[in-house]
């Protein structure tokens, strides 16, 4: 039994409560753990494999992450960085906002990594989101009082423990998905998050049919054994893709439930979708539903999972 880590970037839809669920469809491996769509890394950090390749075209998530593995940033760096910020937000002009549009102008002309952190944990509701420019634009949180001095040590926490996974073996690069998946070897798995065709905007680039059709020939053909995250319907409409593309593979679903805004009527029950090209003990379906009560719960708690009960459940 062990802890799950939670990574210090923030993002809506990030895979935190769905980790145990996904480390127990997995059998023996002796490959890497590749990531086509890493996000913010959540699920190749609890994985347990030692060689790892990620990518994302957010370059970003990716800029971040080497510099975390090449120590260019370290959690005193970090511990420095939000309690200088922390309390220049706490101080400045309408309600924090005048400072946080500067950390926001001074990224988006500098784009550093300690900036990133910043807005993806002073940002509206956890969102990330770039314009068509490649600008960050996502508003203030409203809370000048954001980085308190235990909200910094959360933070600091969550960079000791992913700084502690990453090794020379573990690979961070910013390319499509069109190019890292041919990549894969026989002993490889390839683990896709990809944006959700139907349901949202990706927080950098967005989805298309042409994307979901390349996407299905790439791991159609390939010789490693893949996962996909998807979603298989909810209370008003199938996932037409699955039908389309998914349902020659095996699919597993679980109930899960999202939280997006600050409203009751913006949570979202929907059921997920693993679909995978090898042979699992996981349960077609498992009716007991993932309780997610607000999006910050995912990054400032960690979650206690043994694998064999996952595996059982």
């Amino acid at each position: 039994m062990r802890k799950i880590i939670i990574p210090p970037i923030k993002s809506q839809g990030i895979k935190t409560k769905l980790v145990p669920w996904i480390y127990a469809v997995i059998s023996e491996h002796n490959g890497r753990w590749i990531e086509p769509f890493m996000g913010t890394g959540v699920v190749a950090f609890n994985m347990d494999f030692d060689d790892v390749l990620l990518s994302d075209t957010n370059p970003h998530l990716i800029n971040f992450y080497n510099a975390l593995k090449e120590k260019a940033i370290t959690p005193l760096i970090v511990k420095n960085y939000l309690e200088t910020e922390g309390e220049k937000l706490q101080k400045a002009n309408d309600d924090g906002y005048e400072h946080y549009k500067y950390i926001r102008d001074r990224f988006n002309e500098k784009f550093d990594p300690l900036d990133f952190l910043f807005l993806s944990r002073a940002g509206f509701n956890g969102m990330i989101r770039f314009n068509s420019k490649g600008k960050w634009n996502i508003p203030f949180c409203k809370k000048p009082e954001r980085f308190s001095k235990s909200y910094i040590t959360k933070i600091v926490n969550q960079v000791t423990k992913v700084s502690q996974v990453l090794n020379e073996h573990w690979t961070f690069v910013n390319k499509d998905f069109r190019e890292m998946i041919p990549l894969a070897g026989e002993n490889d798995i390839v683990y896709c998050d990809p944006p959700y065709y139907g349901r949202y905007v990706d927080y950098y680039n967005g989805w298309t049919d042409n994307d979901e059709h390349d996407l299905y020939e790439l791991l159609n053909n390939t010789r490693a054994r893949f996962i996909l995250s998807t979603w298989h319907h909810n209370d008003f409409r199938d996932n037409e893709m699955v039908k389309r593309y998914w349902n020659n593979f095996n699919i597993v679903t679980k109930d899960h439930f999202y939280f997006s805004g600050g409203k009751i009527e913006n949570r979202n029950s929907i059921v997920e979708a693993l679909v995978y090209n090898f042979e699992s003990n996981t349960s077609k379906h498992n009716y007991e539903p993932i309780i997610q009560e607000e999006q910050l719960s995912l990054f400032e708690s960690s979650m206690p999972y043994c694998a064999e009960t996952a595996i059982n459940k």
